[in-house]
């Protein structure tokens, strides 16, 4: 079994993401397999932020049911289907691992649930094989950044078992502000300026001014008027180590909404 030593933060954008083939972003998902990380993991767990609980929730299945979770998009949105294998038993590793190093005193299992489009949609443009057993992992809104990025240390000997640890949010992600342009509208400066300040704390490895967005980052409730979209990034950051270096793999906007995405390469 090869380990990974590598994680990874995603953003995922727009549903739109499944059938717009002038995204740019849709071209970075597709390119996945053979431009961003050639190995096949064993299995994957995927943070999302359209899972958001109160206590920590993994979903237990044997094959994973795709949730349409959006509206007034094209009808063919609705017909497309992604079931890999479930993970159960990534998902009960997972919550050993919260419940022990984690100190986590609940961790909930969920029998019935499937993918969330902050997993499936992603996952389809980068695995379309659908082959690859996944695991899902809920987000706690209720709590901060810190929370989070301890969640991801927890979950780090994954690395070592060969799951792929991905989060997927938003870099930025106010849905309110939809329709402008980021690049020629001064009004909506507040994305480029998180986006950039983001951007260079992960490269200059300042995580704990990450894991402290709200009072470090410039706009931060503008950015983020409800944090669920940016806590799969600590988690990932968490599980790569205090010592990981990031890199920037993907920028691109739709509007507000930056896709730009995140690979922490762990030292060891």
């Amino acid at each position: 079994m090869e380990k990974v030593n590598q994680t990874f933060f995603l953003s995922h954008g727009s549903p739109i993401l499944s059938i717009d083939d002038t995204l740019v972003a849709r071209d970075f998902f597709k390119s996945w397999s053979n431009k961003v990380f050639q190995h096949k993991p064993k299995s994957i767990l995927v943070i999302s932020a359209h899972w958001d609980t109160e206590f920590p929730s993994v979903n237990t299945v044997l094959r994973n049911s795709t949730i349409h979770d959006f509206d007034g998009f094209p009808k063919p949105m609705y017909k497309l289907k992604y079931n890999p294998p479930g993970a159960i038993e990534l998902g009960k590793r997972v919550k050993e691992l919260l419940m022990g190093g984690g100190g986590m005193k609940r961790v909930d299992e969920d029998t019935n649930r499937g993918l969330d489009h902050g997993a499936w949609i992603p996952l389809m443009l980068m695995y379309p094989e659908a082959d690859i057993p996944v695991c899902q992992l809920s987000v706690q809104s209720s709590q901060n950044g810190t929370y989070h990025y301890n969640m991801g240390k927890a979950l780090a000997p994954l690395k070592e078992e060969g799951v792929l640890i991905i989060g997927s949010g938003n870099a930025t992600h106010n849905l309110r502000k939809r329709g402008y342009n980021v690049f020629t509208d001064p009004s909506v400066s507040w994305a480029l300026e998180f986006d950039l300040w983001l951007r260079d704390s992960l490269l200059q490895g300042r995580y704990g001014d990450v894991n402290d967005w709200e009072e470090k980052a410039p706009s931060p409730r503008i950015a983020h008027p409800w944090p669920d979209h940016l806590y799969p990034l600590h988690v990932a950051m968490g599980a790569a180590g205090d010592d990981a270096k990031a890199e920037q793999i993907h920028t691109s906007w739709t509007s507000t909404l930056s896709y730009s995405s995140y690979r922490f390469t762990s030292s060891t």
